[in-house]
């Protein structure tokens, strides 16, 4: 029933507004209303559970040591290409970021990502880019505070904590025992599953794009 000031007429279920200015004008009939209310209420709630979902999961990212990453803006021109791979033998690891950039003592290693942007990095990037760390760290003599991962239209920089960097040691330890007990050749021909890889950067048998 309406309930502002006016004169309403009842027809078929519809309410009228009768005015004096303006010829009848039709709105929608109580149930409408209610139903789209609830449209509304329903939409809001699974809008807060995604909400909720994201948290959860940055925390669960956090609990484990991995950084989520923080948008920033990076000039692109101060990116210098690669021209080899870099290399540590006492980790024996072995690759090559698609940029590094120098800001201050530090060197910056920069990973391509062809892919929008997901909410937060993925932890196979965001491992990818950990070992690109290391790397500079063995080549260049200075441990860099961060690494920055863009997207097609988004950039993360990446903290390269003390956790992150005993993760990756673990992980490069783990994979190097089971290539010692078991050599494991590439299972596909297709180069963008190698794009997508985390562990790109030290597998012999990866493809370019």
């Amino acid at each position: 029933m309406p309930t502002s000031s006016g004169i309403w007429i009842n027809i078929a279920g519809y309410y009228y507004r009768r005015s004096l200015d303006y010829p009848i004008v039709p709105i929608k009939s109580t149930k409408e209303i209610e139903f789209f209310t609830q449209v509304a209420y329903i939409s809001i709630f699974f809008l807060l559970i995604g909400l909720i979902l994201f948290i959860v999961a940055i925390r669960r990212k956090r609990l484990a040591g991995i950084p989520s990453g923080r948008l920033i803006y990076s000039d692109t021109n101060q990116w210098g290409k690669v021209e080899k791979p870099l290399y540590d033998p006492a980790l024996r690891l072995t690759g090559k970021p698609d940029y590094l950039v120098k800001q201050g003592n530090q060197v910056i290693p920069i990973e391509i990502k062809s892919r929008s942007s997901p909410r937060a990095p993925y932890d196979s990037h965001i491992y990818q880019l950990a070992a690109y760390c290391l790397l500079v760290q063995h080549e260049y003599g200075n441990r860099p505070n961060y690494g920055i991962i863009h997207y097609r239209n988004q950039t993360f920089a990446i903290d390269f904590t003390p956790t992150l960097e005993e993760t990756i040691k673990a992980t490069l330890r783990e994979m190097q025992d089971k290539t010692i007990l078991s050599h494991v050749d590439r299972s596909h021909n297709n180069p963008r599953n190698c794009q997508n890889c985390g562990y790109r950067s030290i597998c012999d048998q990866s493809l370019r794009i």
